[in-house]
């Protein structure tokens, strides 16, 4: 399976400023801009910035950005899930993680994260892929953002249904340990019906497991 990407860009008005979303963009053309300091939702920025930069060279990887004239100060991250996860399992060549999505404070709640998304999804040949995304309420800023576990979830939704993806059910041990967790999906147009049944036997892994025992596989 190839990886196409095809470029989308888009600007919108803020509050602070004009900003452009665009992508996917090649790491030597991420290097053109700088990584705002306050990207570090995940690790310290500039670590952060090697890890969207080596993201960006992988066959499958794309990453779309949003940028004041010369910063970036928002990104979102689509890559293979880690080969030490179980959304690995499989192999699924047509199976992609919405790694992360970030946004500076200055630009939340305008509607940057959403906007990130919708780009993603302009290309057609996302309509290939199986998208997750895997949400757990421990990487969640609550203390930032003053909300409650629940009201943040209800934001994350929102965000997430603007690329498409919806709440979808798993027995998967990490997110079944809280109710606020869950794994968020969007099933491309032409997934074949082979790939989202292989999906559902993952989403479900702990089931299909049990069964196989019982029939003595």
């Amino acid at each position: 399976m190839d990886h196409t990407k095809t470029y989308y860009s888009r600007t919108r008005s803020t509050p602070n400023s004009s900003i452009v979303i665009e992508g996917p963009i090649p790491s030597n053309e991420l290097k053109k801009y700088r990584f705002h300091e306050q990207l570090t939702a995940f690790r310290p920025a500039p670590k952060q910035f090697e890890a969207i930069l080596s993201i960006a060279d992988f066959t499958e990887g794309r990453i779309i950005i949003a940028r004041t004239e010369d910063t970036i100060i928002g990104y979102v991250t689509y890559l293979h899930p880690d080969p030490l996860e179980r959304w690995s399992k499989f192999n699924m060549v047509d199976l992609m993680e919405l790694g992360a999505v970030e946004v500076i404070p200055d630009y939340r709640g305008a509607g940057v994260a959403s906007e990130l998304l919708k780009v993603s999804m302009l290309d057609n040949y996302m309509e290939n892929y199986i998208i997750i995304s895997t949400e757990y309420y421990w990487h969640w800023d609550l203390n930032g953002t003053r909300l409650s576990v629940w009201n943040y979830r209800k934001v994350m939704e929102k965000m997430m249904a603007a690329g498409g993806l919806l709440p979808a059910p798993t027995d998967d041990p990490e997110i079944i340990s809280h109710p606020a967790n869950c794994l968020m999906v969007r099933v491309g147009s032409n997934v074949p019906e082979e790939s989202i049944k292989q999906f559902d036997e993952l989403r479900f892994l702990q089931r299909h497991q049990h069964r196989n025992m019982r029939e003595g596989f």
